[in-house]
């Protein structure tokens, strides 16, 4: 099949009810998925109420206040996203930037061909970008939010996807995989969250045509 050979050699995880925290996570293992999981596990009716500014402006906060300062005991800045559907993907950047690295770009490819199909076509998504813990949380954070939108942009100007069906947030090291090992390259990784349905803008109806005058009555008028 086309999408089996597009997909092919492609490694996601899935991750859909995946918990926040993992005791032990084997490295960056992953799993090949066929295209039918991709849309199998993404095209499921999810609605959520996320707040993306108040949720960029938390994980400021947290930071810029020095709160949980040991990457273990940092709660989750929004613990619901674990709830939604969802797959779980690594793109490969340069060293602290957010360019990708061109190796990266047929998963990408691969996941804007399964969000072009009519199933997912109907839904909206959030990509989320979580980096390891190393160097400075606000580094990181900030890293993290140019990291999410480069994919964004990616599917957007290289795949077409429209741009109305993508929203981008960086976690930074905020909300980490495995707790146990902050600085484990498990920890970097990308996330694609099923948030709610695509409401497309009905196109607007033409007026009505007035309605015809009687004939003869223009004619009448002027005898008056």
């Amino acid at each position: 099949m086309l999408w089996e050979k597009k997909l092919r050699g492609i490694a996601l995880v899935l991750g859909a009810s995946a918990p926040l925290a993992l005791p032990m996570v084997p490295g960056r293992a992953q799993t090949a998925m066929s295209s039918g999981d991709i849309i199998e596990k993404l095209a499921v009716e999810a609605e959520s109420d996320i707040d993306l500014a108040a949720l960029k402006q938390q994980a400021a906060d947290r930071i810029k206040a020095r709160a949980d300062a040991q990457p273990q005991k940092r709660p989750p800045i929004v613990p619901q996203l674990t709830k939604l559907p969802q797959i779980r993907f690594d793109v490969v950047f340069d060293q602290d930037s957010s360019l990708i690295r061109p190796a990266s770009y047929q998963t990408i490819g691969s996941i804007a061909d399964a969000l072009t199909d009519p199933k997912l076509r109907p839904y909206r998504y959030l990509i989320v970008d979580h980096v390891e813990s190393a160097g400075r949380r606000d580094h990181n954070l900030i890293l993290s939010q140019r990291r999410a939108e480069s994919v964004r942009d990616v599917l957007v100007n290289t795949f077409k996807v429209s741009p109305k069906r993508l929203q981008a947030l960086g976690l930074g090291e905020e909300q980490l995989q495995d707790v146990n090992r902050p600085a484990s390259p498990a920890n970097a990784r990308v996330q694609l969250i099923a948030i709610g349905k695509f409401e497309v803008a009905e196109p607007a109806k033409p007026a009505a045509p007035a309605a015809a005058a009687p004939k003869g009555g223009a004619a009448k008028k002027k005898k008056r």
